[in-house]
């Protein structure tokens, strides 16, 4: 087949992770061209085998210039390559995706509902007005299955969940101050309002006996708490879940987040906000917690799982069990592979 995947920004979100490994996983057995419209690091993951485009004119914001180029520019691409599957990648460009190529052709990954539901709902209209322009939409959880059915969205609907490689496990790791604490609580993601850093900081401010480690800043941050140790953004972040002993993320709204799914892999407990898709994938006293946003009873479940040595492990296996049956690469492949044949 020949697959071409479009996406709006080429940043590594969870998205940006979803091309990522659908693309590479594929190249070898098909034709696969992937499009997005600036530079950033996804380039640098995808295989040599892949085709890599670049429209500029593909911006996140609304602009009638470059979205009337970016539109031709599509039209041009399509005809030149004929793909056999058109697959779309969140809100903006599933929308000027669903106008410039033809909907039989087209399957559209929404990447969480509740960015468009709750965050950006003045383009709710477009989604509904759009609903019939594709042969499948696809959605990260039964959550936002539901959630898009109340919307009045309700046919060519299927769930696959995100997906994740086996983590290599390094020996070289390390993260300076670590040593000075009993356990290391760790979250990775940008620092923004739906992220709660400040909740973050509050809950670490409770339990100053364990080092709290967030990795994604956008600056240096003055006047932290003691225990906190705040990065920036950091290549394949994903691998310093490995020196936690708990992932925690709060947050305002979800899909099924890429980290949490990355931090199951490596067998991590991980304790959420009852948001979106999470609780899907982190079930209650079986292997964390999501709970509603108040930071003592975040501080009370980290502190539950962090000094009970049976209740770690029983908690870390059950993470990598979950994975290892839901949440593999392999078994997203297969679910895609299916909608694209059908």
């Amino acid at each position: 087949m020949k697959i071409l995947h479009v996406i709006t920004r080429s940043d590594l979100g969870g998205a940006q992770s979803v091309v990522i490994n659908l693309a590479n996983s594929m190249c070898s057995d098909h034709q696969v061209t992937v499009v997005a419209g600036e530079d950033g690091p996804m380039w640098d993951e995808l295989d040599k085998r892949i085709t890599k485009i670049k429209i500029k004119e593909i911006v996140r914001e609304i602009s009638v210039s470059k979205d009337t180029v970016a539109f031709f520019k599509l039209k041009k691409l399509h005809a030149a390559i004929k793909p056999d599957v058109i697959h779309l990648h969140s809100s903006k460009i599933g929308v000027l995706g669903r106008l410039a190529f033809p909907p039989k052709k087209i399957v559209y990954s929404v990447h969480g509902f509740d960015s468009i539901r709750l965050a950006h709902r003045k383009f709710l209209p477009l989604e509904k007005l759009l609903k019939s322009r594709c042969k499948a939409i696809v959605l990260a959880s039964d959550y936002d299955k539901q959630n898009i059915i109340n919307e009045g969205i309700i046919k060519n609907l299927h769930v696959v969940y995100n997906g994740v490689q086996h983590p290599e496990v390094s020996s070289d790791l390390y993260i300076q101050g670590l040593e000075n604490y009993k356990k290391v609580v760790m979250c990775i993601a940008r620092i923004s309002p739906q992220k709660r850093f400040t909740s973050y900081l509050e809950i670490a401010k409770l339990l100053p006996e364990y080092a709290f480690v967030w990795i994604g800043a956008d600056k240096t941050y003055d006047d932290l708490p003691g225990n906190v140790i705040c990065l920036k953004g950091i290549p394949n972040a994903k691998k310093y879940i490995q020196l936690a002993d708990i992932f925690v993320l709060p947050t305002n709204y979800e899909g099924v987040p890429i980290v949490v799914i990355d931090a199951l892999s490596y067998g991590k407990p991980v304790i959420s906000s009852d948001v979106g898709g999470i609780s899907e994938i982190v079930l209650n006293d079986k292997n964390g917690y999501v709970l509603e946003n108040k930071n003592e009873i975040f501080a009370e479940k980290i502190t539950h799982i962090l000094e009970n040595d049976d209740v770690l492990k029983g908690f870390s296996e059950k993470s990598m069990q979950i994975f290892e049956k839901n949440l593999t690469i392999n078994e997203m492949v297969k679910q895609y592979l299916y909608i694209y044949k059908k």
